[in-house]
C-alpha cells in the first residue's frame, strides 16, 4: 500500500480521470452524462467539491464532559494544566536507595502510589516502593525488586546502580502551558486519557454534523420478505449506521412517497430541517416521480454538482440549502444499494469530515490482482478484499447490489477503460474497516 504523496501511480491517475471522466461533447446520461443531458462532473472534481463545500463554514462549538469528546474535533488547543507527571514517580517496583549500597533497609511499610509525602531518604538507607509513588527525597535512583537481594536488614544490588534509574522526574512528559494538541486534532481514545492525564474534565469540540435522512420511494417494505412489484427498504438499516462511523450524529430517518402528496412533503421536509446535511434516496434522476430536482428548484437550493461520471451512482448530487457560511447541505444519493455507497463515499464523507472539522482521509494505492473491465468514460467503484499484497475485485457488484460490498474492505477506483492486472488503484477504506470515525 502506498501513500499518494509518494506514489505516481496515483498522481497519474488523477491526471487520466480529469482528462477522461468527462463524456464527449454530445453525448447524453448513457455515457457519463447527468440526469439532465449535460456533463457530469468527474469523479475527483466531485469529491474536491464536496470538501469544500464543507470548508469555510461557521463552526459550531460546545463544551463536552471529556466521555462525550469522543469522535469530535478539538476547537481549541489541547494545552497542559500542570506538569507531566506534576511530581518525581517510580517507573518500577523496587526499592528508592539514597548513595551507594550496600543499603540498610528502612524498617515499616514502603511507600505506595496515592500515599502522603514519604520521609526523605538518609545516605545508605533503602525503602519499598511501587509503581507510580512519589520518590522520597533525597532518593539516588530505584532499583528494581529483580535486580536486588535482601541480606537481613540489608540491601545489596546484583547489577551497577545509575544515577536517576528508573525514576520519572517532573516534568518528563510536559511542563505546564505546552502545548499537546493543536485544535482541530480528531478526539481519539488516546487523546481522551491525554486530556484527563492533563487535568481536564471537560473539552472544547466541534460537535458531529447532524443529518437527517429522507427515504424516497412507494415500493418499499419495511419488513418481511420482498413480494408483488415491492422489495424491502435497504437503505434505511444501512445508512444511518454507516453515517455514524463516519462522524455524523444522525437526527432521524423518515420515509417519504412519490405521489404528488410526497412531494410536498419533500419539500417541507428539505427546507424545515435543522439539520447540516439532509441526505435523499432516490428521486435524483428526471422520471415522472423523481421529484428531488423539482424540489430544489423550489427551495432556492444551489446545485454545485449534479450528476457525477461514476458507475454506480452517477445520478448523484450536493446542493447548498442555505448560505455559504451557515452549512447546510443535501446529498441526493441514488435508490440503488450500492449506488447509494457510491454516493456516500464521493459525495457524503468528504462533506460531512469538512463540516466536523476533519482533515479528509489518506490516499494510498494498491496494485489490484486481475483485470478489471472499466466504463469507456466513466470512473467505476469496485468492492475489493484488501490482502497483504493486492486488491481482489468482488462479484456482485451491480448498482442494486449489496453482497460484494457486504464482503467488501474497501472499493477500488477504476479508471475509464479499465486497469491490468498489478495495476496501482486508488482504494476508499470501509469506514468500519478502516477504524470508523477514529481516522
Amino acid at each position: 500500500m502506498t501513500p499518494t504523496d509518494a506514489d505516481p501511480a496515483l498522481k497519474a491517475l488523477d491526471e487520466a480521470l480529469a482528462l477522461v471522466s468527462r463524456p464527449p461533447a454530445g453525448e447524453g446520461p448513457g455515457a457519463g452524462g447527468a440526469p439532465g443531458g449535460h456533463r457530469a462532473a468527474a469523479w475527483p472534481r466531485a469529491r474536491e467539491a464536496a470538501a469544500r463545500a464543507g470548508s469555510g463554514i461557521r463552526p459550531r462549538t460546545h463544551c463536552v464532559p471529556l466521555a462525550d469528546a469522543l469522535g469530535e474535533v478539538l476547537e481549541q488547543p489541547l494545552e497542559a494544566l500542570t506538569d507531566l507527571p506534576s511530581f518525581d514517580t517510580s517507573a518500577m517496583d523496587g526499592w528508592a536507595v539514597a548513595g551507594p549500597g550496600p543499603w540498610s533497609v528502612r524498617p515499616g511499610g514502603g511507600v505506595l502510589a496515592g500515599s502522603d509525602r514519604p520521609e526523605p531518604l538518609r545516605d545508605g538507607e533503602a525503602v519499598r516502593i511501587a509503581t507510580g509513588a512519589r520518590i522520597p527525597a533525597d532518593t539516588t535512583a530505584v532499583l528494581r525488586s529483580e535486580h536486588s537481594r535482601e541480606a537481613g536488614t540489608q540491601l545489596y544490588a546484583d547489577r551497577p546502580v545509575q544515577t536517576g534509574q528508573d525514576i520519572r522526574p517532573r516534568g518528563q512528559e510536559c511542563r505546564s502551558g505546552d502545548l499537546l494538541l493543536p485544535a482541530g486534532s480528531l478526539v481519539t481514545p488516546a487523546v481522551l486519557g491525554l486530556a484527563a492525564a492533563a487535568g481536564y474534565d471537560e473539552l472544547a469540540t466541534r460537535p458531529r454534523p447532524r443529518v437527517e435522512v429522507l427515504v424516497l420511494g412507494d415500493e418499499l417494505l419495511t419488513e418481511g420478505r420482498p413480494r408483488e412489484g415491492l422489495i424491502r427498504d435497504a437503505l434505511s438499516p444501512m445508512l444511518g449506521p454507516w453515517l455514524d462511523r463516519l462522524g455524523a450524529e444522525v437526527t432521524g430517518t423518515r420515509r417519504i412517497g412519490d405521489d404528488p402528496a410526497g412531494a410536498a412533503a419533500l419539500l417541507e421536509a428539505v427546507t424545515g430541517s435543522d439539520a447540516d446535511v439532509v441526505i435523499t434516496t432516490g428521486g435524483t434522476a428526471s422520471g415522472p416521480v423523481d421529484h428531488v430536482h423539482p424540489v430544489l428548484a423550489e427551495a432556492g437550493a444551489e446545485l454545485l454538482v449534479d450528476g457525477v461520471a461514476v458507475r454506480p451512482g452517477h445520478p448523484m448530487l450536493l446542493a447548498r440549502l442555505g448560505t455559504r457560511t451557515d452549512g447546510r447541505h443535501l446529498v441526493g444519493l441514488p435508490g440503488n444499494p450500492l449506488a447509494a455507497v457510491s454516493g456516500l463515499l464521493t459525495l457524503a464523507e468528504p462533506l460531512l469530515r469538512a463540516l466536523a472539522g476533519r482533515r479528509q482521509r489518506p490516499r494510498y494505492a494498491v496494485p489490484v490482482q486481475g483485470d478489471v473491465p472499466g466504463h469507456p468514460h466513466d470512473t467505476r467503484l469496485v468492492p475489493v478484499l484488501l490482502t497483504d499484497e493486492h486488491a481482489v475485485p468482488l462479484r456482485y457488484h451491480g448498482p442494486a447490489m449489496l453482497r460484494g460490498v457486504a464482503a467488501a474492505d474497501a472499493l477500488a477506483v477504476v479508471p475509464p477503460g479499465g486497469a491490468r492486472s498489478g495495476q496501482d488503484l486508488e482504494v476508499l477504506d470501509l469506514p468500519w474497516v478502516s477504524g470508523g470515525c477514529f481516522t
